[in-house]
Parts: C-alpha cells; sequence; structure tokens
C-alpha cells in the first residue's frame, strides 16, 4: 500500500467508519491484482513455446545424435544381420534412431500421414548364384506434416547423411504408393553402385 493510500485511510478513520461505497473503492484502489490467480499467458502463446511439433521446436537447430545413429546404420550394414531396416526420427531437436526390423512391411507401417523420418533400408538383389546387397536412403514425409517441418526436413537430412553415407539411391517419399517394395526395387535395379561421394570423418 503507498504512503498516499495509508494517509487516507487514516484520514478516513478519524471521521469515523468507512462507507461500504469508499471502502469498495480504497480496497480496489491499495489491492495489487490478484496474487492467488496470477495473469496466464494465452493458450496460443503456450502453444508455441510446449510441444515437440510446436513452431519454436521445429524452429529450432536440429541436432543429431552420431554415435547412436551409426550404430544402428552400420548393423543394416551388415549382412549376417537379420536387422535390414532402420528409421532415424526426431526427439524434440535431435535426431535419434527410431524402430527396427527385419520384415520390410513393418517398416512401412511407421509412414504414416502425421510424421516425417528417414530410414536406412537393406536390399538383397540378383539370383541365387550371385546375390548382392543394395541400400536405400529414404525419407517419409507424410501428408499432414506442416510446411515449416517438411522444409526443415530436406535441410537436416544432411544430418543423417553425416552417418549414411553408403546407399545406392535415395527417396523422398510422400505417397505411400512408392514405399511399395517392388517399386523401390526396381528403382534401385536401375540404379548404378553405392553412393560414395560422402565424406569418412
Amino acid at each position: 500500500m503507498g504512503v498516499e493510500s495509508r494517509r487516507a485511510l487514516r484520514l478516513c478513520s478519524n471521521r469515523g467508519p468507512l462507507s461500504e461505497d469508499l471502502s469498495l473503492q480504497l480496497r480496489a484502489a491499495t489491492t495489487p491484482c490478484s496474487l492467488s490467480e496470477p495473469a496466464r499467458p494465452s493458450q496460443r502463446i503456450r502453444d508455441a513455446f510446449t510441444g515437440s511439433g510446436s513452431v519454436l521446436a521445429a524452429a529450432m537447430a536440429t541436432k543429431i545424435d552420431k554415435e547412436a545413429c551409426r550404430a544402428a546404420y552400420n548393423l543394416v550394414r551388415d549382412d549376417g544381420s537379420s536387422v535390414i531396416w532402420v528409421t532415424f526420427k526426431y526427439d524434440g531437436a535431435t535426431i535419434v534412431p527410431g524402430d527396427q526390423g527385419a520384415d520390410y512391411q513393418h517398416f512401412i507401417q511407421q509412414c504414416t500421414d502425421d510424421v516425417r523420418l528417414f530410414a536406412f533400408v537393406r536390399f538383397t538383389t540378383g539370383d541365387a548364384m550371385s546375390k548382392r546387397s543394395k541400400f536405400a536412403l529414404i525419407t517419409w514425409i507424410g501428408e499432414d506434416v506442416s510446411g515449416l517441418q517438411r522444409a526443415k526436413t530436406g535441410t537436416d537430412k544432411t544430418l543423417v547423411k553425416e552417418v549414411v553415407q553408403n546407399f545406392a539411391k535415395e527417396f523422398v517419399i510422400s505417397d505411400r504408393k512408392e514405399l511399395e517394395e517392388d517399386f523401390i526395387r526396381s528403382e534401385l535395379k536401375k540404379a548404378g553402385g553405392a553412393n560414395y561421394d560422402a565424406q569418412s570423418e
């Protein structure tokens, strides 16, 4: 309470009981904004600063867990491993290993309309006399992914390529039909050898 407010209260008390209206006016003038219910930011402001899909999260610089992603990458590269695919997903603003498996159809199930992810997949080509492994780098962007996240996905792929350095062909896919195994295999057959353009660290 300020000096003037206290002075006004003393003056009024010396002259007798305060009228109800005057009491209410003085309380309104001397009471700060409700301390029991502090002002809260609007829902729009809160949404901008919370949630992995928020504007703020999307605008943050993306990082990649290289060590963990490289371990997953090498697992697919190993012909003796039953794991033929691994995904790299977003954990906030960091790209980390996601799911992995031995069945390509299970990979397709990860590609829903509301997610964006990267995948490294091994395909076995050739015949019984001459089998060969070919690898694909797939970027999946679901139809419901926001425009800002779509734009960042293209930039963030450069981080993934620092780990995934050996592949015959890369794909950027938003249509589930293009995820079909026959389509990917057909495109890989058209491609030449592995991509060794990326520099090793």
